[in-house]
């Protein structure tokens, strides 16, 4: 999986926007592709919802915290 990843982000980010002027520039970069991939960017997997919506819906549904007296 990370390697299909690692992939993607390549083609989508490093290759199509280069040639890149430094470290700095490909740092800034690699953020903003990252939150648009976590927040914005819809995912089959998830139903077409971005990975962090799509986590904060599961938590919200299977969160059971566990309190200190249950646990004695």
């Amino acid at each position: 999986m990370a390697e299909s990843f690692n992939g993607m982000f390549k083609a989508e980010l490093i290759r199509r926007h280069g040639p890149w002027i430094g470290l700095d520039a490909v740092e800034l970069a690699t953020l903003e592709y990252l939150d648009w991939y976590n927040h914005r960017r819809p995912h089959t997997a998830c139903g077409h919802r971005p990975p962090a919506e799509f986590e904060a819906i599961y938590y919200r549904h299977n969160y059971n915290p566990v309190t200190t007296a249950e646990t004695q």
